[in-house]
């Protein structure tokens, strides 16, 4: 029997496309409506030996978008936290299903902050990659991200490759929290802190990272809620081949 769509199932489209226009929003307002900080100036700079002239407008315009993606990031890994404890305590394979899911999520999420940061690394310090504190922890975060699919394509289909998936998001979710406070256990940190209890922002300014958080967050938990559903549904055909190979 085909089991209802859940109200999150039929929500998951309308959030992509909330969410599209919400990121569009803000990534147009960003660059029309809202300032740069402190009222800094575009000015041309040399930077690698290149006169640049929209160096400080890109560093402060990427960051409406290199904030929420890496936010998204942080809240999959704490879905794929729970649900692996979850399935371990339980050991319901729906729970090792959401849990890689949400991993999927995050990866792709991991990988926009990876894409947004290196450019802004550029331009703001003058080179594409150095090992400050904040990248070198995210970067390992990343890499262990990798390391759970390629621990999971490691093994077939069975509750062992479920069980160390689970251990190993474990490990790999402690990481997060130090990524999200490297900056402020480590002074001497280039990287900026972003949220701060001075303020620093602009009504303007949060109108604008607020619509590119919010578009962010509805994109990715509509992607989460496609791909749970095409897994649940993957998990019930396996079943059914299952019980009709043993009627044969």
């Amino acid at each position: 029997m085909r089991e209802a769509p859940t109200l999150g199932d039929k929500l998951a489209v309308p959030l992509l496309v909330v969410g599209a226009l919400l990121s569009a929003a803000g990534f147009v307002w960003s660059f029309t409506v809202a300032p740069l900080v402190n009222g800094a100036e575009v000015v041309p700079e040399m930077v690698a030996g290149q006169m640049v002239s929209n160096q400080l407008l890109f560093s402060q315009k990427i960051f409406y978008f290199h904030v929420p993606v890496a936010m998204c990031a942080f809240i999959a890994l704490v879905f794929t936290f729970v649900y692996s404890i979850l399935f371990l305590a339980r050991r319901d394979a729906k729970y090792d299903r959401r849990a890689c899911v949400a991993t999927e999520v995050s990866l792709v999420f991991a990988f926009c902050v990876m894409a947004t940061g290196v450019p802004w690394t550029r331009f703001e310090w003058g080179v594409w990659w150095t090992w400050d504190p904040r990248l070198t922890t995210f970067l390992i975060l990343c890499l262990m991200l990798i390391g759970y699919f390629v621990l999971r394509a490691a093994f077939e289909g069975n509750e062992k490759r479920e069980v160390y998936s689970s251990v190993f998001a474990l490990v790999m979710c402690v990481d997060a929290p130090i990524c999200f406070m490297i900056t402020r256990l480590v002074p001497s940190s280039l990287h900026p802190v972003v949220f701060r209890t001075d303020g620093g922002m602009t009504p303007e300014m949060l109108a604008g990272m607020l619509m590119a958080l919010f578009g962010m967050l509805a994109i990715a938990y509509g992607m989460y809620r496609l791909r749970v559903r095409q897994q649940d549904m993957a998990a019930r055909i396996e079943a059914l081949k299952d019980q009709l190979e043993e009627i044969d």
